[in-house]
């Protein structure tokens, strides 16, 4: 895939209020611990996540995403009447019908003409969102568009817990649970649009996709009752998942004509550190270009990506002219590489 004229005109975030630090979690756990013999410390050290934050209860999806959207909106220069599409491309969705884009779509008074919709593909539906986007625009179908995430960790990780101290369990038996306890909150928003409204505004290039459906059993989740679940297979998933990585990277670099050496900086899905070096490792990337918000906001699924991206521009880490690799993995399997010149 390849964009002529799209460009990323803002890009906004809006932090989970409540912190939950990993010591916390493994107190909350101590019975479970305890009768495991399992050593406190254990989770920082094997994912490098000190923290992750949570939405007060009671709070929606739509509504995350909803106050992503008021900070975007309040950056841009894009007027609110030129924005045709609103995407919500966050695994948590309100409900099943309608789109949780429609209830966004209210709370942010956007214009009746504004298509709504959802996108979700586990932790890359907005980067998914983004490509849509561009097209639409490259086209000339749409003058701009809002995407919007807004993921909310909370219940999953409550459930967790209380399935954990539910029952007695073996060490062999919890680990499919493991993945759980690294899960955050957050959301982030950004508004996309032709070069001819932005200026010098970071410009979409392109990139490639893979899918590798033939492990889309290692890692599932659903609802359950008034919470969620999800299972798994830690060990495996990195595994498969590095691997379709490497094929992407493979393709991403003939679509783009990159190189290993191309890129002034790389933005990945936040899993934890045990990824992160492997997968700098597989694809030969320098790891001094890695920016990561993992060790204080966990893996906030679909937000991790471009929330990283937001904090890099804020910290000053992005310079006009710097390319920049946006290297996403999403358990289906699929994984979508986008190259960005800021």
């Amino acid at each position: 895939m390849k964009f002529a004229r799209t460009v990323l005109e803002s890009l906004a975030v809006a932090e989970a209020p409540r912190m939950l630090t990993s010591d916390d979690l493994e107190e909350r756990l101590a019975p479970l611990y305890d009768r495991l013999r399992l050593p406190r410390g254990r989770l920082e050290l094997m994912t490098g996540i000190r923290a992750r934050r949570f939405w007060e209860e009671g709070t929606r999806p739509s509504d995350a995403s909803a106050a992503a959207g008021r900070n975007v909106l309040e950056k841009t220069a894009v007027p609110v009447d030129r924005i045709d599409l609103l995407i919500h491309a966050g695994v948590c969705r309100d409900r099943l019908e309608p789109a949780t884009a429609a209830y966004v779509h209210r709370l942010l008074d956007l214009p009746r003409h504004t298509q709504i919709l959802d996108v979700s593909n586990a932790c890359l539906g907005f980067l998914n969102a983004m490509t849509l986007a561009g097209g639409l625009i490259d086209s000339g179908q749409i003058r701009a568009a809002l995407i919007v995430s807004g993921e909310n960790g909370g219940p999953l990780v409550e459930r967790t817990i209380a399935t954990l101290l539910g029952r007695e369990w073996t060490r062999r038996e919890i680990k499919p649970f493991f993945a759980n306890l690294t899960i955050g909150s957050g959301a982030v928003a950004a508004v996309l649009c032709g070069e001819d409204q932005a200026g010098e505004a970071p410009r979409l290039l392109g990139g490639t996709a893979e899918a590798a459906t033939g492990h889309n059993d290692l890692c599932e989740g659903d609802a359950a009752g008034d919470g969620l679940e999800m299972l798994t297979d830690s060990e495996e998933l990195l595994l498969a998942g590095i691997e379709v990585a490497r094929r992407t990277w493979d393709r991403f670099k003939r679509e783009t004509g990159w190189d290993e050496t191309t890129p002034d900086h790389v933005i990945c899905h936040q899993v934890g550190s045990a990824h992160r070096l492997k997968l700098f490792e597989a694809l030969g990337l320098d790891l001094q270009k890695d920016f990561s918000t993992f060790p204080e906001f966990g893996n906030m699924g679909s937000v991790s990506l471009p929330f990283t991206l937001a904090r890099a521009a804020e910290a000053g880490r992005l310079r006009r002219g710097d390319h920049i690799a946006l290297l996403g993995i999403g358990s289906g399997l699929s994984s979508l590489m986008m190259g960005v010149r800021w």
